[in-house]
């Protein structure tokens, strides 16, 4: 089974992350997308970071009703910072019967060969890129290993947009799916 691996903070999970997600699991070879929840992006600071199991908590209630979409822990029992390519390394030993697709933003493709191991990456797996407007793809758009769609509806949401709307007493009504909402008006996350 081919299955997206969609890497991110998700601090918190929102409909842009869940259109980007269910459009690659419907409109794709895919047959499931999995939403990796990241400790720790290393090229990111954690400071702003809700804990772990809370975003994880927020992504599984986000996806609980979509067959296609699951959520990941497999990067919180890992070394911070988190690389991708030990992550790889921890799935493919995991789930032999599934063959792993990397799905990121043109922005990461752009930054790719700052990640680790970057070139093992392009060798083993393929990276289905979703094209952001505000962003140049860089030169690895034409590798063989890279595929593009660019008919991937996108929104111009951001977690840090959201937080700070939490933060400041503001309605995220829309932005975030009913069952994230409904959570975070419950709480004292982000607040």
């Amino acid at each position: 089974m081919k299955v997206g691996l969609f890497f991110g903070s998700f601090n918190p999970i929102h409909v842009g992350h869940l259109i980007i997600g269910n459009f690659m699991a419907t409109q794709t070879d895919l047959k499931q997308v999995w939403f990796v929840v990241s400790p720790q992006n290393p090229l990111k600071l954690k400071r702003t970071l809700l804990r772990n199991h809370d975003r994880l908590h927020l992504v599984r209630l986000a996806i609980d009703d979509n067959m296609n979409l699951r959520a990941s822990d497999v990067e919180f029992n890992l070394p911070q910072p988190s690389y991708t390519i030990d992550t790889l390394a921890v799935l493919k030993e995991k789930y032999r019967d599934k063959e792993f697709v990397l799905i990121m933003g043109g922005d990461n493709l752009a930054t790719l060969q700052k990640w680790k191991n970057y070139e093992l990456i392009l060798r083993d797996y393929d990276i289905y890129v979703y094209s952001r407007p505000a962003y140049e793809l860089g030169e690895l758009a034409t590798h063989p290993r890279v595929r593009l769609y660019e008919e991937v509806p996108l929104m111009e949401i951001s977690a840090t947009y959201i937080r700070d709307c939490l933060k400041n007493g503001k309605s995220v009504q829309y932005l975030v799916p009913d069952a994230v909402y409904d959570y975070l008006n419950a709480s004292n996350l982000y607040k």
